[in-house]
């Protein structure tokens, strides 16, 4: 169903009574096709998940959430010190009453906001049953994508929000320049519905603003995609923050932003875009951080260092130096900015931390082939003691694979050796002998069987065969290569004569020497 809703005449009676005697003002009504139980579900999900209404907020952080079940009230995670707005709607029932906090992308712009959201349904004429509130304070609308039903469906449910501020002036920029908003759904029995939204306006904004139109209606827009969604059976396929909770991520990647964007996009040296570089590798900094206080904690465990393998334009390196991790970084040749983002390196060879290097693992034997085509290539030389890294670190040692390319694949083998943990942030792929290929599509025949996802499912695969227990978390990070694969937990202990076979069956290292050596003739990969 295409949404084209119906505008409705400013001065069109109220749908719905507020027993404080305020208007609220229909703007937009669409046709649903999706009932009750899908509403509230879709609606609680957008109170949880504010980002998915405005690309201003970063989350919401639930202060209050009270459900009144059967009589009795249900308070999960109430703050004493935290006061709802009261409101009561004529011939409504309060199901849940939730104080959110909105919390910016840039709280230097815009601050948090308080809001009182508050569900309201209507009892149905012929028996009398309330929309199943059990269900509303036990989890349904908590984010899944499939709701409880009701235990008899209801005429009608609305959904407001009211937010703490005192005047239009005080309200921050993201949000809009009215003393309420409220979600209507109405239901009949043949299976049809509506959607509707309302604004309790300020005397002094009226909702002939321009901006205030655009506002309901995309507000709509939203209930309606994820309704429609939800009834078409649409299965969410990525879910973020299963190792890191959404929260820490985006308070540490803030006040990273805070400390470091400005003065890294003004001082870039490469060519490429900083708006993208700079905000990707910050995003990848602040997780790896909140992972590290997971892995290592300060009060009772020493950081083992890091390694950043195929480092790129070091700025990962540079960033989690400055916020005292100690390690290192090296790639096949130097930066531009390497002059700027070079420090101390502790865990390093030469004691920089980047380095210009060639990894050629311990366990890759130079074929006769290999090695006639190299001399013929006058290429031999170029691999030098002091420019090739054998690949061998202490154990312990962190290994950092972000958008590495031909190293990808080495990743979790290395660290199955050296007995170090890792991540690894897929880009471009590349099988073992360095060479680009397309991976062999998923064998789960429920997976996406795009080239990233078949090289996502390809290097998983060789993790897994390592030993390594593999986690994997979808990034936030503005980049479509975001998926993180995560190796701390070891399965089972794998022989180094195991590891050897295990690199034939993935292909094999003929022609990984020649390819090694051409990379320092070449010019940088990019990153």
């Amino acid at each position: 169903m295409k949404f084209q809703p119906q505008e409705l005449p400013l001065g069109s009676p109220p749908f719905f009574e507020d027993e404080a005697n305020r208007t609220w003002v229909p703007l937009y009504s669409h046709a649903c096709s999706f009932g009750p139980d899908i509403f509230v579900d879709k609606m609680m999900n957008l109170i949880k998940n504010p980002n998915l209404n405005s690309s201003w907020l970063f989350r919401a952080d639930i202060l209050y959430d009270e459900a009144k079940t059967k009589g009795n009230t249900n308070s999960i995670g109430s703050s004493s010190s935290v006061r709802p707005i009261a409101v009561d709607i004529r011939g409504m029932t309060l199901e849940r009453t939730l104080v959110r906090r909105l919390i910016p992308r840039n709280e230097r712009r815009d601050k948090p906001l308080e809001q009182t959201c508050a569900l309201f349904t209507t009892k149905p004429a012929q028996d009398g049953h309330d929309i199943s509130s059990t269900a509303l304070a036990s989890g349904s609308g908590s984010g899944s994508e499939s709701g409880s039903r009701s235990e008899s469906p209801s005429p009608s449910t609305l959904v407001i929000y009211m937010p703490h501020s005192t005047s239009a002036d005080s309200l921050p920029f993201y949000h809009p320049k009215v003393q309420g908003i409220a979600h209507l759904h109405q239901w009949d029995e043949a299976g049809k519905g509506t959607i509707s939204i309302h604004f309790l306006p300020y005397p002094e904004h009226p909702l002939s603003d321009a901006r205030l139109q655009r506002t309901a209606y995309h507000l709509l827009e939203i209930i309606d995609k994820h309704g429609h969604g939800a009834a078409e059976g649409y299965v969410k396929r990525v879910n973020h923050d299963l190792v890191i909770p959404q929260d820490r991520f985006q308070n540490r990647y803030a006040l990273l932003k805070s400390k470091y964007a400005r003065q890294l996009v003004d001082s870039w040296a490469e060519k490429t875009d900083p708006s993208k570089h700079v905000f990707e590798d910050l995003g990848i900094a602040a997780f790896l951080i909140e992972l590290w206080n997971d892995m290592y904690p300060k009060e009772t465990t020493t950081f083992p260092g890091f390694v950043d393998i195929g480092c790129g334009n070091g700025l990962l390196v540079y960033l989690l130096t400055q916020e005292g991790y100690a390690g290192w970084g090296f790639d096949a040749r130097e930066r531009k900015s390497w002059a700027q983002y070079r420090t101390g390196g502790q865990a390093s060879p030469s004691g920089s931390s980047l380095e210009e290097r060639l990894l050629l693992p311990a366990m890759v034997s130079r074929s006769g082939q290999d090695q006639a085509n190299a001399d013929a290539n006058n290429e031999s030389s170029d691999l030098s003691d002091g420019v090739v890294h054998d690949g061998v670190f202490p154990p312990g040692t962190f290994i950092i694979s972000n958008h590495a390319d031909e190293l990808t694949p080495w990743t979790p083998i290395l660290a199955a050796c050296s007995r170090c943990p890792f991540i690894m942030i897929p880009c471009c792929s590349h099988n073992l002998t360095g060479d680009k290929f397309r991976a062999p599509p998923p064998q789960d025949k429920t997976k996406a069987k795009s080239t990233y996802a078949s090289l996502v499912d390809w290097v998983s695969r060789i993790a897994e065969d390592c030993g390594w227990k593999v986690e994997t978390e979808m990034l936030r990070i503005p980049s479509t290569r975001n998926t993180c694969l995560l190796g701390r937990t070891r399965t089972r202990e794998v022989p180094e004569a195991d590891i050897v076979a295990l690199i034939a069956k993935y292909g094999g290292t003929g022609g990984y020497y020649e390819n090694v050596a051409k990379l320092i003739k070449s010019g940088p990969r990019g990153h």
